[in-house]
């Protein structure tokens, strides 16, 4: 499986044409899912551009891509830069008027089991997002919950890309000791070779703007869809 991450907690200022507001993220999802794209990840965002978890955002978000890809599945963030207080950001889930198919929830963050129980009790899918260099794929595997999460995303975050390929079979093979099905995929320079090692290894995998800003040769993309198609020849080699 081929997801697209449409734009993660940058702004327009990292990349002119991200997409932001739901129009434009239906317009990314659409290209994108004609590009190869299978499944969707999105952050909603506020009027100032910025990551939001409020269930005004999270539906207008939600419910404008799901418009333009009908089914197809959508994801979104829950991630604590958007709101940084455990209790608050578990109960803007349990307010949230339109469900997304799933929700991503880093592991490492305060709080993440509590948000996790509450996208469960809303019947929201899991992505637990596991980081390298954090050290808290155990302390996943050990969780009660870990056998009900959807997916693992395992993420590469190594800031040498000549290592990112290493790290990444590390932290496969210590998630694979678990029953969840691991999503692989690396950000920025770290990306397109962790992408590649994902094909390799007969892993699900993900591109867009949140991960990347550049082609596999280095030139920019013009949208999401650029990145998918880049994917998609990549993994078919």
């Amino acid at each position: 499986m081929l997801q697209v991450c449409l734009n993660g907690p940058r702004s327009k200022a990292d990349f002119a044409a991200l997409p932001v507001s739901p129009a434009e993220l239906a317009a990314e999802a659409m290209a994108a899912v004609a590009a190869g794209a299978e499944e969707i990840h999105l952050h909603p965002k506020s009027a100032d551009g910025t990551d939001t978890l409020e269930p005004a955002a999270v539906a207008a978000a939600v419910e404008e891509v799901r418009a333009a890809v009908p089914g197809i599945r959508v994801g979104v963030t829950t991630g604590a830069w958007a709101e940084p207080d455990p209790a608050r950001r578990a109960g803007l889930v349990e307010r949230w008027t339109v469900l997304p198919d799933h929700a991503s929830v880093n592991w490492h963050e305060d709080g993440a089991e509590q948000v996790a129980r509450a996208l469960l009790d809303r019947g929201v899918g899991i992505e637990a997002g596991i980081f390298s260099g954090r050290g808290v794929a155990g302390r996943f595997l050990v969780s009660p919950l870990a056998p009900r999460v959807l997916r693992v995303l395992a993420e590469i975050t190594a800031p040498d890309p000549t290592t990112a390929t290493d790290d990444a079979r590390a932290l496969v093979a210590e998630l694979a000791q678990g029953p969840t099905p691991i999503l692989l995929h690396g950000e920025d320079a770290c990306a397109w070779p962790v992408l590649a090692l994902a094909g390799e290894l007969g892993l699900d995998t993900r591109i867009g703007l949140e991960d990347v800003l550049t082609l596999p040769d280095g030139t920019v993309p013009a949208n999401n869809a650029d990145l998918i198609r880049a994917a998609t020849r990549t993994l078919a080699r």
